[in-house]
């Protein structure tokens, strides 16, 4: 802020200044749009965490079956930061088995889609593509993967190909089904509009097509993610000596009920937030549908 001094010597304060002072404070609702979620969640999942602790200790349910959350949260720093000895019943630590099962679902997921994108959109622009494969991918998106599993370990054994299989299946048609959906529902007017302007069939595919299908393939990918990660445990149990399902089965075995409680806690994690590393990911490719930001 500065001063101004006039003819007579009286010190007065410069009005510009004031006001951009006054420009950079944040007031009470741009600092609830900015944190007020955030706080929500937080204040929330507190209250929801203490609730749990009070309910486990006052014994009302086996703690077999519930253990406290401040047991679960103890087993998963320990899984977290510490190693498991040689020999142990559980081999490896839970950062050991969640890096494991990170790295088949990030390749199981990348490679659904490389194939679901394409397909998805070939079949939406092609008629005689989604003539062909449609009752194929139809069949195929309501058969559950777990009736698949025994088939792949007899064709691939316990094995990551195995693994990784089972994860590409589970998510590569939500990713197919919603490209194609989004080429399908693209709206007429749009088409016409560029029409006029003298659009070529490829303009009005990579200009007008693709854009209006991005929202449509990240909510792909988005469900893609979750049945993926479903793909990874499913993979795990019934086939497999590492990674988070294999973990949860043991804890169980074990009777270790904060591990396995802590396990679950931690897909819960790791599934919002790829998802919302997919939101980002739109607000970035797609801004038009960030409409509470308008």
């Amino acid at each position: 802020m500065s001063t101004i001094e006039d003819s007579e010597g009286v010190a007065t304060v410069d009005a510009t200044d004031s006001n951009r002072i006054e420009d950079t404070e944040f007031t009470a609702g741009e600092a609830w749009t900015l944190y007020g979620s955030w706080a929500v969640t937080v204040i929330n999942l507190t209250i929801f965490f203490c609730i749990w602790e009070l309910f486990a200790w006052s014994g009302a349910i086996n703690p077999l079956f519930l253990p406290a959350a401040s047991s679960m949260f103890s087993a998963l720093w320990e899984g977290m930061t510490t190693t498991a000895p040689p020999g142990a019943v559980i081999s490896g630590s839970i950062r050991d088995h969640l890096l494991y099962s990170l790295t088949n679902l990030s390749i199981g997921l990348g490679i659904a889609c490389v194939i679901g994108i394409p397909a998805g959109l070939l079949m939406g622009g092609n008629k005689y593509v989604e003539t062909v494969l449609s009752p194929y991918v139809w069949a195929l998106a309501s058969l559950p993967r777990i009736a698949l599993v025994p088939l792949f370990i007899l064709f691939l054994g316990f094995t990551v190909k195995m693994q990784i299989t089972i994860i590409v299946l589970s998510a590569v048609f939500p990713i197919i089904i919603n490209a194609w959906a989004g080429v399908k529902t693209t709206e007429k007017s749009l088409l016409a509009a560029a029409k006029v302007f003298g659009a070529s069939r490829r303009e009005l595919y990579f200009k007008v097509v693709l854009p209006y299908t991005l929202p449509f393939i990240i909510a792909g990918i988005q469900q893609g993610i979750g049945r993926g990660l479903i793909g990874v445990v499913i993979a795990e149990i019934f086939g497999g000596s590492k990674g988070l399902g294999y973990l949860i089965t043991r804890s169980a075995d074990t009777f270790n009920s904060p591990l396995m409680y802590a396990v679950l806690f931690l897909l819960v994690v790791v599934s919002l937030s790829l998802i919302n590393i997919t939101r980002w990911l739109e607000a970035y490719v797609a801004p038009w549908r960030r409409i509470d930001m308008l």
